[in-house]
Formats: structure tokens, C-alpha cells, sequence
């Protein structure tokens, strides 16, 4: 399972965060995407001189490059087919989704994750996972000839090894 940290959002309730990087990482996003609500972001906006200038043209551009990386995105989700719940399927569209959106984060001068960002991430949870199941499989026991086999095998290796036992030390003896 892939390493979980916590942090505190502004209202002060706990929300869980994940690095990518197996199985488990798909179920933690779609329990993100389930708690979490765009307006209990804990994401802001970085402010530096040249994103105070001209905000508004600003985020118009950064709005619009993040469109593209979503229309690459989409495009890259329609050629899954249905296999949307399988990480390994989907963790390299998802992968450069966020890469996408953290690289046009930087061109702009703005921290990551950001509100605009946050919505593109929640779209994608909303569209492309809102059928996943957090159920894990549970597990049964083995057919009954494992099982036998996996007792059996044991308890006949338990005198052999004593047999042995017995017979190197009386060897020893004998040397002695």
C-alpha cells in the first residue's frame, strides 16, 4: 500500500493523501473524490507580482491551457473502453493529466493544487469513476486437497527432521 500522510484542511477536518503508485492509489482517489467538495478546497492561489497584474487574463489562459490537457485526457479515457476502475489501465491518462495541470500551474506562477485545477479533478472523478467500487474482493479458503496437502506435508516432514537429527548427533559422538 502506498505510503498515506494527512492534512489538514482549512476548516480543520482531515482528509487522507496518497502518492500514486499502485492499487490501492485508485481506491484513495475515489475516496478523495468522494469526500472532498470543490468549496472545502485546501488548495490557494500562490500570489506573486506578475499574477497580480492581470489576474483576470491570467487565469482566462491558464483556464484554457488546462482545457487542452482535459480534451488530451478525455481522449486518451475513450480509448480505455470501460476499464475505467482498473488503475493500471487508467494510472498513465490520470498520471499526465495531473502532470499537465501542475506543469500549466508553474508556466502561471500558481500553487498546485489550485481551485481550477481541483475542478478538473474532481470532472474526471465525477465522469470517469462514479461507478468504482471501494469493495474490496474477499478472500475464501482453498479447495480442500490444498488444504490437505498444506497440513499433510508438515507433519510427515516433522519425524523425518527428527530422524535426522537423531542420527547426526549419535554420529557425532562416535567422531568424539
Amino acid at each position: 500500500m502506498a505510503p498515506l500522510r494527512a492534512e489538514s484542511a482549512a476548516g480543520g477536518r482531515w482528509m487522507p493523501t496518497t502518492r500514486t503508485g499502485g492499487p490501492s492509489a485508485l481506491r484513495l482517489l475515489l475516496l478523495l473524490g468522494a469526500v472532498l467538495k470543490p468549496q472545502e478546497s485546501v488548495a490557494q492561489l500562490l500570489t506573486t507580482p506578475s499574477s497580480l497584474e492581470s489576474e483576470g487574463e491570467t487565469m482566462q489562459e491558464y483556464h484554457e491551457r488546462n482545457e487542452l490537457c482535459w480534451q488530451n485526457y478525455t481522449s486518451l479515457m475513450d480509448s480505455v473502453k470501460g476499464q475505467w476502475c482498473n488503475w493500471t489501465t487508467i494510472s498513465r491518462p490520470y498520471s499526465n493529466l495531473q502532470s499537465c495541470l501542475e506543469r500549466n500551474s508553474d508556466h502561471f506562477y500558481l500553487g498546485f493544487p489550485n481551485p481550477v485545477a481541483e475542478q478538473f479533478i474532481f470532472d474526471t472523478h465525477r465522469i470517469h469513476f462514479a461507478n468504482c467500487s471501494l469493495v474490496q474482493t474477499t478472500l475464501s479458503d482453498p479447495p480442500e486437497d490444498v488444504l490437505l496437502a498444506m497440513i499433510i506435508a508438515p507433519i510427515c516432514l516433522i519425524p523425518f527432521l527428527v530422524t535426522l537429527v537423531v542420527w547426526r548427533s549419535k554420529d557425532n559422538e562416535t567422531q568424539a
